[in-house]
């Protein structure tokens, strides 16, 4: 008996609600109630299941974003992400690794719903047009603007992350050694001058409410970290397809931080801190961008 065509892409929906949603709590329920239609339809009938799959992947999503999106204007503080624990291998697929990092994610919390969507789909997945109009509910030559738009409001505000995965490494190791120590130069010397650094703590942990900018600030913040949190375990691990590192207080898993690396420095620190969106770094989720 063949596999059940939900099971072969299911990886590939979850990958689709995440990157639409920036959550992998709510992709994970958009799934579920994707399997639930799924279950619910004669599947004989379906010619093409994994068009049928992406199609109420990606409407169970709109739905859930135009709810989570009013919800995000009450968040307290800066709102990030929820990060994603990945393989190594993830980061061999450089486009890919980029679609799903924690700056690209907060790029396209700029776009409405549908462009959203519309770019995901098309940008990411290479999905077809014509098949991107069945999911969004709009024509074929109407989805063909909002990809143009999309596309050229994310190329305005997209890092430019041209780095190795090599030259990511080295530069989280230097920062994760000097945070550890305190070292005020090393942190100056491994921050870009124009560093930011932004924290959810979603008002459940105390977490700064606004981005911190400028390398002087930041690494005299953070030089103080082995002083107000004595024996702190900074351990490297992989987030959203990049080096990150994970922070354990007392044995407990207490914050992650994430990182954009240009031209050899930090240039973007991103500090997870609300415990909601922590409780998934348990094990690596699989994630695909195969769509045919």
């Amino acid at each position: 008996m063949s596999e059940d065509p939900f099971v072969i892409h299911r990886s590939l929906l979850f990958t689709v609600a995440y990157e639409m949603l920036g959550s992998a709590a709510d992709a994970e329920d958009v799934v579920q109630e994707t399997w639930l239609r799924w279950a619910a339809v004669d599947q004989d009938e379906i010619r093409d299941p994994r068009a049928y799959l992406v199609r109420i992947v990606t409407r169970q999503a709109l739905n859930r974003l135009r709810t989570l999106t009013r919800r995000r204007e009450d968040y307290v503080g800066e709102w990030l992400p929820e990060p994603l624990l990945t393989s190594p291998d993830v980061a061999e697929d450089v486009e890919f690794a980029e679609s799903v990092s924690i700056a690209m994610l907060t790029v396209l919390e700029t776009l409405g719903p549908t462009e959203r969507a519309v770019f995901v789909l098309r940008e990411v997945f290479d999905a077809p047009f014509g098949e991107i109009a069945g999911a969004v509910g709009k024509s074929a030559a109407a989805v063909r603007q909002i990809a143009h738009r999309a596309r050229e409001h994310v190329a305005a505000r997209r890092p430019r992350m041209a780095v190795s995965k090599t030259d990511q490494q080295a530069a989280v190791e230097k920062f994760r050694s000097a945070l550890e120590t305190g070292d005020l130069q090393g942190l100056f010397d491994i921050l870009s001058p124009d560093v930011v650094m932004v924290a959810d703590g979603g008002g459940v942990v105390q977490a700064f409410l606004e981005p911190i900018s400028g390398a002087a600030r930041v690494s005299r913040l953070l030089a103080g970290f082995p002083h107000r949190v004595p024996g702190a375990h900074v351990e490297a691990v992989w987030l959203n397809g990049a080096p990150a590192l994970r922070v354990d207080i007392g044995g407990e898993l207490d914050s992650a931080i994430g990182f954009v690396i240009e031209d050899g420095q930090v240039s973007r620190i991103y500090a997870f801190r609300n415990p909601h969106k922590l409780a998934g770094l348990g094990e690596a989720i699989p994630l695909s961008r195969t769509y045919s």
